[in-house]
């Protein structure tokens, strides 16, 4: 099969994957301070630029992030913190493990191990602030509620799509706001990203998640089949693999969709969005909603494949959880694949109690291949996790996606509300789910053919050239 990922067997429980990433760390940065222990790190010449290329964005004034990381001054109070959470690889929120499954990503924000050492040599070196005239030059603000794929270079998206919006009051209980909204077009389009925000900064502390559904005119190929279950694992008609077909869905902390060249999702005249958005009281009124920024392709360059979003649950059994209070549990489900298919990402979602998810693929000649395993799940950050065109997994048809999910309903989870309760299936917060959310490309049985030939050629050809 394919060499994008991990083919051998991993039986993995959580905390034990993050703690030896920590390890490895401290090692690198040991090593490394032994053989360069005269070269004293400053702020100005080497702290500064790895802030501002991964950090600022989010750590700047009026923005997500609890303190800006901008300037020295800034930066110095929270020297100790910033040790801890790039040591053990909290911050920035890249959680993938880096031992197993694919390692190549197009959207990849996390600290390469020379950026980490740096930084933990700079603290431990005191944290100077060195020559300001080593300063890099510095990048503009972020002062509004911009679009990633914009900050990322992709221009601004060719249509916006809002929702109405929902003033929440101070103090409420969750609430779902499932408004309508219509598409303003007049031909067939293809969609080669989108991307979904807040309306306004303030809402990006009201909306949790949103998901934007396609109400479709007369086109049923946009419909997932390319999955299956087994007969009674939805005994309440609620399959969530095969329901309406989603152009996007999003949760606080993930960016955009990004399908791989020759595929994007098709929208046709006369469709509708129909929103499902998750809304939280934070303490004062704020009126917000969500809106979606579509990416088209140019006329002329149309794909001819669809990309569909999948939501592959770690449940056997839909809304059958059952996690009691003060304990560790764990799910798993699995999916056959009807056809081939080649997937483009991978984004746990959990509520509070997640802990750690697993995505394996086991093939019909019986061997097993890791996709992707997050050992450490923040709530507080739904990162979607895109493959590299050439390290995206394909499986032929028959392969079994089997998602391993793990919670943790114990005081050690510093994001538990209450690990005394009893905590099952549900939408609310304070309930849990696990699914996989990955876009999945379906290909004919000459195409898959067709796309391992072209990488082990380029695999063969690689190999080849590195020969001295």
């Amino acid at each position: 099969m394919l060499a994008s990922g991990s083919h051998r067997r991993c039986t993995i429980r959580p905390g034990l994957v993050t703690l030896g990433a920590v390890a490895a760390v401290v090692a690198v940065g040991g090593s490394s301070l032994a053989a360069d222990a005269t070269k004293q790190v400053t702020f100005s010449k080497d702290v500064a630029p790895i802030l501002q290329a991964k950090c600022q964005e989010c750590h700047q004034p009026n923005s997500i992030a609890p303190m800006s990381l901008i300037t020295f001054q800034d930066a110095r109070p929270w020297a100790r913190a910033i040790k801890e959470r790039v040591a053990a690889r909290q911050m920035p929120p890249w959680h993938i493990d880096r031992s197993v499954g694919v390692q190549k990503f197009k959207n990849d924000m996390s600290l390469t191990d020379e950026q980490v050492d740096t930084l933990v040599r700079w603290v431990d070196g005191g944290a100077p602030q060195g020559d300001p005239k080593d300063l890099p030059p510095p990048k503009p603000l972020i002062t509004d509620n911009e679009w990633q794929g914009v900050r990322d270079g992709f221009g601004r998206p060719d249509l916006v799509i809002k929702s109405s919006e929902y003033t929440m009051p101070p103090e409420h209980q969750d609430v779902w706001y499932r408004p309508m909204s219509d598409i303003p077009i007049t031909e067939p389009r293809w969609a080669r990203m989108v991307e979904i925000r807040p309306t306004n900064l303030k809402g990006r502390r009201l909306l949790h998640h949103a998901i934007a559904y396609l109400v479709l005119n007369n086109d049923p190929e946009a419909v997932n089949t390319g999955t299956a279950n087994g007969p009674d694992r939805f005994r309440d008609g609620g399959d969530p693999v095969n329901r309406r077909p989603q152009l996007m869905e999003w949760a606080i902390g993930k960016g955009y969709d990004l399908f791989r060249p020759g595929t994007g999702k098709l929208i046709l005249p006369g469709e509708k969005i129909s929103w499902d958005q998750h809304l939280h009281a934070v303490g004062e009124e704020i009126t917000a909603g969500s809106e979606i920024g579509i990416w088209f392709y140019p006329k002329g360059q149309e794909p001819k494949k669809r990309s569909y979003l999948i939501g592959f649950t770690g449940l056997r059994t839909a809304r059958m959880l059952d996690i009691p209070p003060n304990s560790l549990a764990q799910t798993e489900g699995f999916t056959v694949l009807k056809e081939n298919a080649l997937i483009e990402n991978f984004q746990p979602h959990f509520h509070l109690r997640g802990k750690s998810m697993q995505v394996e693929a086991i093939l019909p000649d019986g061997s097993n291949q890791i996709l992707s395993y997050v050992g450490n799940f923040n709530f507080n950050w739904m990162t979607n996790y895109i493959y590299d065109d050439d390290a995206a997994p394909a499986f032929p048809k028959g392969t079994v996606i089997h998602v391993s999910a793990w919670y943790d309903n114990t005081r050690a989870n510093k994001n538990n509300p209450d690990p005394d309760q009893w905590v099952g299936y549900g939408d609310r917060t304070v309930d849990e789910m696990a699914h996989a959310w990955m876009n999945v490309v379906y290909l004919t049985d000459d195409e898959y053919q067709a796309l391992l030939g072209q990488r082990k050629a380029k695999i063969a050809k690689t190999t080849s050239n590195e020969k001295p």
